[in-house]
């Protein structure tokens, strides 16, 4: 699986599939496996981030500079891993703990205002001034019991993201 010219045998099929808590179809995966050997275009086993800034829909998107942090240089069961979060067989926890780590840019498990200002400000870009966002987000933190200067840790995210009804799927095409 190092070398992505190689092809996937039925072990490393179901070693990714278990990898990604079953979160595609084995199907789904070897159709993982041809986009990501398109992407990986060194044929080095791993994308780097100029990669992934090649795909138009990721080049837009506002959150990509923290993406691109969690997808620099990841292998195939990694990328796979990354995109399981986006499942619709992937668990509530599994695409809270997700967002949590976009938020979480210093890597330190603990997320703050100005983490979450950081993302606001990518978000909204210049639809919002720097007042409205910290007005926005002081109020959703007092709304979930937490002030301006709370460090958040996953299960605050849990708490607060638990019963929102998140959405966060895309399709995998398959052949």
């Amino acid at each position: 699986m190092g070398n992505t010219s190689s092809m996937l045998t039925q072990y490393d099929i179901e070693e990714v599939q278990q990898h990604c808590k079953n979160a595609f179809t084995q199907q789904e995966i070897v159709s993982l496996y041809q986009r990501f050997c398109q992407l990986d275009r060194n044929n080095c086993g791993f994308i780097p981030s100029d990669e992934f800034l090649s795909i138009p829909e990721f080049a837009v998107n506002p959150l990509s500079q923290s993406l691109l942090r969690m997808l620099d240089g990841l292998n195939f069961k990694e990328f796979v891993a990354f995109l399981s979060a986006f499942s619709p067989r992937a668990t509530l926890h599994h695409k809270i703990e997700f967002i949590f780590k976009v938020y979480d840019t210093d890597c330190n498990g603990k997320v703050t205002f100005h983490d979450m200002l950081r993302a606001l400000r990518d978000l909204s870009g210049p639809f919002m001034s720097e007042q409205q966002r910290e007005d926005v987000l002081t109020q959703v933190l007092e709304e979930a019991g937490y002030a301006k200067d709370s460090s958040l840790v996953l299960s605050d995210f849990m708490k607060i993201l638990g019963n929102s009804g998140l959405k966060m799927e895309v399709e995998v095409p398959v052949d």
